[in-house]
């Protein structure tokens, strides 16, 4: 049998971080100055650096078996493939974009203008079901000076801050959807022990990412209220210390609510209140 292939993104930001991913999830490889692939070492497994948006596709066709690729682009290329894991990396949304002085108030407003944007098939089929019937315009670089420049009326883009459109003095008509990276699987993957395996190696990751471990000392009194600040995964450990009446606390908790729980669980006095950043996990 042949060795299993994961495609990741060849540059850019998504690249960095998904490489970082698979080590983190025990994958150790190394690629060669621009190499296409890098073998991991002590497992059946060819690391494949791809374009993002052929991921899909390859993916499909079963060139891959596993790949890391955003979400818009998985809906955009129109192919089947198996949704196994959503990574938590590069959130975004792809939204209709109009000049600020516009009279443009829906999307059925659109109907006969000309929108450019990189994702056509999601264009065209948002507008169709908005009862809107657009020229698009498939660019693959920058879109936003496209409406300055004379070729379209609206734009099709993903916006993260915003800042961008406020530059080039357009706002946001509608929201198409909002996407992150993904990973994604061949519906007719060979080994399907070791994807299993290599998808839930990458899930221990993803979900520690998005975890602490808040530890805590609490009074016998107050511990029925701190419980319930942190009920953790399943249920928090709790075990007795030596002091008399007290009690020592272990929880996990999600990582962006840490500061504010910290807080809360000082309000209902515990004590000695660590985070300690959890690398990886099985839940």
């Amino acid at each position: 049998m042949s060795n299993l292939r994961i495609g990741i993104p060849s540059k850019g930001r998504l690249a960095d971080a998904s490489a970082e991913l698979l080590k983190e999830a025990g994958l150790r490889f190394r690629r060669q100055d621009r190499s296409l692939f890098a073998k991991v070492k002590e497992m059946p497994i060819d690391i494949c650096f791809l374009r993002t948006d052929d991921i899909p596709v390859l993916c499909a066709e079963g060139a891959i078996d596993l790949g890391i690729t955003g979400g818009d682009l998985i809906i955009e290329a129109e192919v089947e493939v198996e949704h196994r894991l959503a990574l938590g990396l590069g959130g975004c949304r792809l939204a209709i974009c109009v000049p600020d002085d516009s009279s443009y108030q829906t999307a059925k407003d659109l109907n006969g203008t000309r929108i450019a944007t990189s994702f056509p098939n999601v264009t065209r089929q948002f507008l169709a079901s908005h009862g809107a019937d657009c020229h698009t315009v498939k660019l693959t670089g920058s879109v936003e000076v496209m409406i300055a420049l004379g070729v379209a009326d609206g734009i099709v883009d993903l916006v993260e801050t915003g800042s961008t459109l406020a530059a080039n003095r357009l706002r946001v008509l509608d929201t198409i959807g909002s996407y992150e990276t993904e990973l994604i699987q061949n519906k007719s993957v060979g080994d399907t022990e070791l994807a299993d395996r290599i998808v839930r190696r990458i899930e221990g990751v993803v979900i520690a990412r998005s975890y602490s471990l808040l530890e805590y000392n609490v009074a016998e009194d107050n511990l029925a209220k701190v419980e319930a600040l942190t009920p953790g995964y399943s249920s928090p450990t709790v075990n007795k210390l030596e002091r008399a009446g007290w009690f020592a606390v272990r929880a996990m908790v999600p990582r962006k609510e840490v500061i504010d729980i910290m807080e809360k669980l000082e309000a209902a006095g515990a004590e000695a209140i660590l985070e300690t950043t959890i690398q990886n996990c099985r839940l």
